[in-house]
């Protein structure tokens, strides 16, 4: 299995985070986790799993990026565009409910 095929969710997707239930767009995923140990330590609470896919989202209606595991998140069941700085950084449009990238995605 690829690990395209083996992520939940793919750059350009919006999704919900269902701990802290923000909404946001995907911009980037890892195979498995790529931060810090003492990252994992002080920020990821619930210790989900390092080698799972991982996710760079910007979120909505804020300045930030977060970076989530693939078990926190869930896609959101209306896909309605999002309010970030970063938006025009990374994608070149919105269209079907999700952002179309401005670089190929890996």
């Amino acid at each position: 299995m690829s690990f395209e095929s083996a992520a939940a969710y793919r750059v350009g997707e919006i999704v919900r985070h269902q701990l802290f239930h923000y909404r946001g767009v995907v911009v980037d995923v890892d195979a498995g986790f790529a931060l810090t140990d003492e990252w994992y330590e002080q920020v990821a609470q619930s210790r989900p799993p390092k080698d799972k896919p991982w996710y760079h989202v910007l979120v909505d209606e804020a300045e930030h990026t977060t970076y989530v595991a693939e078990r926190n998140l869930t896609s959101d069941d209306q896909p309605a565009p999002i309010k970030h700085p970063q938006l025009g950084e990374f994608f070149s449009g919105f269209e079907d409910g999700r952002y179309l990238s401005r670089q190929a995605v890996n």
